[in-house]
């Protein structure tokens, strides 16, 4: 059952996997929210992870950054390990003053200039949308253990830096009619709907563009507390 990116054996999985970019993000949840934890592979560091959350099984495993990475390892855990639903949990800048930082929001749909979805299945369009169901879940868990989650498009970009010469955020904010901007949900949505199954991007804002509030890269691997377990209440819900 391995494959290239994925030391993995069959049935390694849960049916439900929480997807960071981070691979010491999911390290971290593993070692605070998980009991009974296997790491079930490590190839190129990127972890994943099997474990039980209040006594059923969830994974947890990196995603990389951009959205070529994650449609490697979302693709592979679809189509080879059988999962279900995979929740992108991971940071994101904000574009607006409606989202602060450490703000919890839940993508509605995702806009990105990449090929990606051409490249995979010829498909042009720029907006993508995730699971219904999924998202239905989360919002109603939400509601139930009390946390704010603020519905939003995000913007899905390729390049992290971009030339001062296309005028900063701002152009590109009212462009996509985007509130924020992370780099992976675009593919991750795409393939779930190729593959008929499950996709959902829940997200914290780690900087904000508006007001230039910016968290370190240590305050982002092990503060965002709330939405991790907000993916893990609903992961143990399906």
């Amino acid at each position: 059952m391995a494959t290239p990116h994925n030391s993995a054996p069959e049935g390694a999985f849960a049916k439900t996997v929480l997807m960071p970019g981070d691979p010491l993000r999911a390290k971290f949840i593993s070692d605070n929210f998980l009991t009974d934890v296997k790491l079930v592979t490590s190839v190129r560091n990127v972890y994943g992870f099997t474990g039980l959350y209040n006594g059923k099984p969830v994974s947890v495993m990196a995603s990389g950054m951009g959205i070529p990475s994650i449609g490697i390892y979302s693709y592979e855990l679809y189509s080879q390990y059988g999962v279900e639903n995979i929740i992108r949990i991971g940071s994101a800048g904000s574009y607006t003053a409606r989202l602060n930082v450490l703000d919890v929001c839940l993508a509605d749909s995702a806009y990105s200039d990449s090929t990606y979805a051409e490249c995979l299945s010829g498909c042009k369009d720029k907006i993508m949308t995730p699971s219904a169901e999924l998202n239905s879940a989360i919002i109603n868990k939400a509601k139930e253990i009390g946390v704010e989650c603020k519905l939003c498009r995000v913007h899905s970009s390729d390049a992290f830096y971009t030339s001062p010469e296309l005028g900063g955020w701002e152009p590109l904010s009212k462009r996509t009619n985007t509130e924020c901007v992370e780099m992976e949900s675009f593919g991750l949505f795409h393939n779930a709907n190729v593959l008929g199954k499950r996709a959902a991007c829940l997200l914290t804002i780690s900087d904000s563009f508006v007001t230039k509030a910016l968290l370190t890269a240590e305050e982002r691997q092990n503060s965002f507390r709330t939405m991790m377990k907000l993916a893990l209440e609903t992961a143990i819900s399906l």
